[in-house]
């Protein structure tokens, strides 16, 4: 059977974040319910188109997921179960926040089936989290921690962000260091900068942050301490213990075929990219009328040269980069052929490196040390004309 991802979008949040550009929002408890009941009828009408394929990962995200009852998050996935095929030992995923966790919503996630967390700290210094509009503390997030390790979670992510208002290398060291010393420490971690988006507080009055050299400079100090820490790089900006690298997201980064419920998620099946309706309200309508939620303008039958730019720039994130035996097993041609000089170009400059697997005879491409300090401009490279 052919390999099938599942999105899900909680829209919902305590309070938005100063940073947040995410489709999500503050609502009532009735709202809520809609939403679920909304949301499992689309998973249930998709499922008609999905017979040929297994689900191999599950994430819940949003917004902040954990705001739900357990009792709606299990009506939730126990939807996706009685619809679809799923692997054994699938990877399912929720997103949480501190101060929106407790022992009944984790009981509630383990009979679910939900086996791995991903807890949204982005700092331990109180002023940095106070600056970026979080509603936790870092006390806030001990406690929940403790909560979730006793509860018998042990696939845990922690997401941090740096350059943000506030914060120094001192304290980002800091911050690294009181992650990683936690008992036990997380088998992996998202550390990823702040990007000021439109529409948010920070674009409209954009606080003063670190300068263009000490971001450089957080980004180095991550690596080093991170690997130090017994932590492997396998993409740009997430961290893992052997083992323990996140198969959802690997499933974009290798343009694997996911599924997306809820108001706007986004769905790549077999080269076809589309997304839902973005507004709460109307999806509600749809959902609860038996309509298609999907927005039609938004479908997109990706060419042979969106392909190959995907397959480039997305693989290009791991730090395994891109297999050249599959680029042409899947389009026919090398990727010399395509990109006639760029590889050879970037790896005489030293931003990107060849490697060859003795055990599977494949040859990598992949992105160097420096070659990921200024990723962006090697990946908008791979972009055909």
């Amino acid at each position: 059977m052919k390999k099938l991802s599942i999105y899900i979008h909680i829209p919902f949040c305590v309070r938005k974040c100063l940073y947040c550009d995410f489709l999500s929002a503050p609502t009532e408890r009735e709202v809520m319910d809609r939403y679920v009941n909304a949301l499992c009828r689309e998973i249930i009408k998709k499922s008609s188109i999905c017979k040929e394929y297994i689900i191999t990962t599950v994430f819940i995200g949003g917004g902040t997921p954990s705001i739900l009852s357990g009792e709606r998050i299990e009506k939730i996935i126990r939807t996706v179960r009685e619809n679809y095929q799923m692997e054994a030992g699938c990877e399912i995923s929720i997103e949480a926040n501190p101060g929106t966790i407790t022992p009944d919503k984790l009981e509630s996630w383990r009979r679910a089936g939900i086996n791995r967390l991903s807890i949204g700290l982005q700092s331990a210094q109180n002023n940095e989290l106070k600056a970026l509009g979080r509603i936790h503390s870092f006390e806030d997030f001990l406690y929940t921690y403790k909560m979730i390790v006793k509860s018998g979670f042990d696939n845990i992510n922690i997401d941090l962000m740096s350059a943000i208002p506030k914060q120094t290398i001192a304290s980002w060291q800091e911050t690294l260091k009181a992650v990683c010393s936690l008992n036990p420490p997380p088998v992996h971690i998202s550390a990823y900068s702040l990007i000021v988006e439109e529409n948010t507080p920070f674009y409209e009055n954009t606080p003063k942050l670190p300068e263009e050299d000490e971001e450089r400079n957080m980004y180095k100090i991550t690596n080093d301490i991170l690997f130090d820490m017994g932590y492997m790089q396998y993409e740009i900006s997430n961290y893992a213990k052997p083992g323990y690298e996140c198969r959802h997201n690997q499933v974009y980064w290798r343009r694997g075929n996911y599924l997306g419920f809820g108001i706007g998620a986004a769905s790549m099946v077999e080269n076809v990219r589309y997304s839902n309706i973005r507004e709460l309200g109307s999806y509600i309508h749809f959902c609860e009328g038996g309509l298609d939620a999907i927005e039609k303008t938004s479908l997109n039958h990706l060419s042979e040269k969106e392909q190959m730019e995907e397959f480039m720039f997305l693989g290009l994130r791991m730090t395994e980069g891109v297999c050249e035996e599959d680029f042409y097993r899947i389009f026919g041609a090398s990727i010399e052929e395509i990109y006639p000089e760029i590889v050879e170009d970037f790896c005489r400059k030293g931003l990107l490196k060849r490697k060859f697997n003795r055990k599977t005879g494949e040859h990598w491409i992949m992105l160097t040390r420096y070659g990921i300090d200024v990723s962006n401009t090697v990946m908008a490279e791979f972009l055909l004309s």
